[in-house]
């Protein structure tokens, strides 16, 4: 058993990495749990059967395109809202100034968001999930990590798995395979930096609405001075609060419902850019030449350099395309911005610009201004509904993160709900958006000033965009085998880029920057606790787990009682005999007849039939067996009543081998069956020094006794359970 009762993963992890590491585990749509074949003597762990991801067809992509309108761009998509208007030089900009910013802004989202993610990033996803997360799993499916801090879920064990690494080719390959397999400093930081960036995209989730409801909101104060910040705050506090109430009804409805906002929104922002390019500047696309932005720092210098900062937003929510691959599909996303989302983006940009061009005293509201005053009134709730609908992309994106996170078992377990019967990446997670919604609300009412917020959402962004970087990189190098010729034009001009972009936005700390940080120091703390206590765990399981001999020694003690009756023992191991079946005995001398050692686990997959829920084998003791049961996300995970105890005996049955067993079985059914689950406390001994004694026994501990736990999501006859308590001095 896992931490205070866990059976499984419930965020659909699976504690062996073989079982994750399928490349037969179809993206969200098997509809039965035929893609594993099965060792049954439990002696190695289970080969992957090759199956190919699902193929959807044009009318699919074409409808998760739509959905994705709503779901992942609405976030880069109402960037013009703030953009320009947070750009910020010494005097009223001239009409070069903003021919050079117009410039910036083109190439800044035909180099990061188009080139960097649609075509390049969308491709190193893991089994259709995107993120950090999958990147870091990708690679470990790849490298035989063995640092103590690496994610247990991940790690591959001993000689029986090198099938699993890749077969190395290239030169360059098998000397950075080499490098990094080789060097525990340089997986712990890989590790560090991967959690690091986890927490930046979860915190993102926060400042992201903040950001957008705030930014929208302020365009109605340039009305009139009698509304004030306080009822500005308000508003966003109240609507705030229904977007996150909003989220349980899962990604699929929150598309449908907020996509024809955004449709409507980029229709018409495009109608009125082109009234504004022809009304005020039509000559306005000859800042598409890359020479108006070298220009524009040759004029304005160092003030110059430190605008960049704020030009940088114009990609915020680039990263959303990536996060949130597991709602959708690749091509459906490359698609929604390629042809609609990135021309709408520089029209609507291009068509500010030309506003400005001849009124430049609007600059600091440069969107409202903009638009004619007919229209401003439907334009202003378009604007806020569309706001609203920024928000969710991160917000879905921080539910993926966290499914990841747990599947990884580097996050303490919270409830994560499958929205979706199609698509399995689809999921909401009530603690993490109710936790998401207290620090953004938190946020609006604290620094009461879109600027700000914005200047922290920049920050946690490039970061988030360069460890990207480094992370496909590592993908191009040890799995793609990619000519180094290509990852060099890949690393070399991103990583440049995006380095000057962050140097310029660590200006913006002592204004709001350090927000981010702040909150992803706080999401650090709890997943570095949760992942090294696991893994203390994990190495204190393994090096103390029953052989076969010793349960075979213990059984046949004349003082261990055999009472008529079937025990079924939970455990999160596959593989080994768990050491808390080695304290129960001992403690109570008595075992049933027949032994069951369950493991549950929940594949990605929707539902798993019937005649292929169970799989059972021997262990090479009289009346001990062991049995997982694998449910899809969709299945009911139900212990209770007579269908499960008799669909397990029916499946022992099958390979039982005397009458005596058999009779064994049947009688066992009828004399008394009883569910054993473990709680294990962890407690740091002496040698872990000060920060490892903080982490096991306060953090670790902590998070172990409040944060949710597996068997309560299972429906396990409370009438017939028994938990069995063992400390760990770890």
């Amino acid at each position: 058993m896992d931490d205070h009762g866990d059976i499984v993963n419930s965020g659909g992890g699976v504690v062996e990495e073989a079982e994750r590491d399928l490349e037969s585990l179809p993206n969200n749509n098997s509809e039965s749990a035929g893609c594993l074949s099965r060792d049954v003597s439990f002696g190695a762990k289970y080969q992957p059967a090759v199956k190919d991801r699902k193929v959807y067809t044009g009318w699919q992509t074409w409808v998760l395109a739509y959905q994705s309108l709503g779901v992942v761009y609405g976030d880069i998509g109402t960037s013009p809202l703030y953009v320009i208007s947070s750009v910020q030089l010494e005097n009223i900009p001239t009409e070069a100034d903003f021919l050079g910013i117009m410039s910036l802004i083109f190439w800044t989202l035909t180099l990061l968001p188009l080139i960097k993610y649609v075509f390049i990033v969308l491709r190193a996803d893991d089994h259709g999930e995107g993120g950090t997360f999958a990147l870091y799993s990708f690679l470990c499916r790849h490298l035989n990590f063995r640092t103590k801090l690496t994610i247990q879920n991940t790690r591959l064990d001993s000689d029986s798995n090198k099938s699993f690494y890749t077969q190395t080719t290239g030169r360059l390959k098998s000397k950075t395979k080499g490098f990094i397999e080789n060097s525990v400093v340089v997986q712990s930081v890989l590790t560090f930096v991967v959690l690091l960036g986890t927490c930046m995209v979860i915190g993102d989730g926060a400042l992201t609405p903040a950001t957008s409801v705030l930014s929208a909101l302020q365009g109605i104060q340039s009305l009139s001075h009698r509304i004030t910040q306080d009822y500005v705050i308000l508003i966003s506090v109240v609507l705030l609060i229904i977007l996150f109430g909003f989220q349980r009804f899962g990604t699929s409805k929150v598309g449908f419902s907020f996509s024809p906002i955004m449709l409507l929104w980029f229709t018409f922002n495009c109608l009125i850019a082109i009234y504004n390019i022809t009304k005020f500047y039509p000559s306005i696309f000859k800042a598409l030449s890359p020479s108006y932005a070298v220009t524009f720092f040759s004029r304005n210098g160092y003030v110059g350099f430190k605008a960049l900062g704020a030009i940088f937003l114009c990609t915020t929510g680039a990263e959303a395309m990536f996060a949130d691959l597991g709602h959708f599909n690749k091509r459906s996303i490359q698609f929604a911005f390629s042809l609609l989302v990135y021309p709408s983006l520089v029209l609507t940009y291009a068509g500010e610009t030309a506003f400005l061009i001849k009124h430049p005293g609007d600059v600091s509201t440069a969107f409202y201004s903009s638009i004619p005053k007919p229209v401003y009134w439907p334009m202003f709730v378009v604007s806020t509904l569309a706001a609203i609908v920024a928000s969710q992309s991160m917000i879905s994106a921080s539910f993926s993160i966290v499914k990841q996170s747990l599947a990884l078992g580097c996050f303490p377990r919270v409830n994560i709900k499958h929205t979706s019967s199609k698509y399995e990446g689809q999921v909401y997670s009530p603690e993490v958006n109710f936790m998401i919604a207290v620090i953004c609300i938190a946020l609006v009412v604290g620094f009461r000033n879109g600027t700000q917020i914005g200047n922290a959402y920049g920050v946690v962004v490039i970061w988030v965009m360069i460890i990207t970087t480094c992370l496909v990189t590592l993908v191009m190098l040890v799995i793609w085998d990619t000519n180094v010729f290509l990852i060099a034009s890949f690393f070399i001009p991103f990583v440049i880029l995006e380095g000057i972009f962050m140097v310029s936005l660590l200006n913006k700390i002592p204004q709001g920057g350090w927000a981010p940080f702040a909150i992803s120091a706080f999401f650090l703390v709890i997943m570095l606790s949760w992942t090294y206590g696991r893994s203390k765990k994990t190495a204190y399981d393994a090096e103390r787990k029953m052989s076969t001999s010793e349960l075979v020694d213990i059984l046949s003690k004349k003082e261990t009682s055999r009472p008529p009756g079937i025990c079924f023992f939970c455990t999160d191991l596959v593989n080994g005999i768990p050491p808390i079946i080695r304290h129960y005995i001992q403690h109570t001398n008595s075992v049933r007849e027949t032994l069951v050692i369950l493991t549950l686990r929940t594949l990605p997959i929707k539902t798993v039939l019937p005649q292929e829920r169970f799989d059972v084998g021997k262990l090479g003791v009289d009346g001990v067996y062991r049995c997982i049961v694998e449910f899809g996300y969709k299945d009911s995970q139900s212990m209770e009543g007579e269908d499960f105890v008799g669909s397990v005996v029916d499946k022992l049955k099958e390979i039982a081998t005397s009458r005596e067993e058999l009779i064994r079985l049947e009688m066992g059914k009828e004399s008394g069956v009883v569910f054993v689950t473990g709680r294990t406390i962890l407690k740091s001994d002496k040698k872990n020094g000060w920060l490892g004694h903080i982490a096991i026994s306060y953090l670790y501990r902590f998070f172990q006794k409040n944060c949710r736990s597996a068997v309560s999501s299972l429906r396990v006859p409370p009438g017939k359970t028994i938990q069995v308590g063992m400390l760990y001095e770890i």
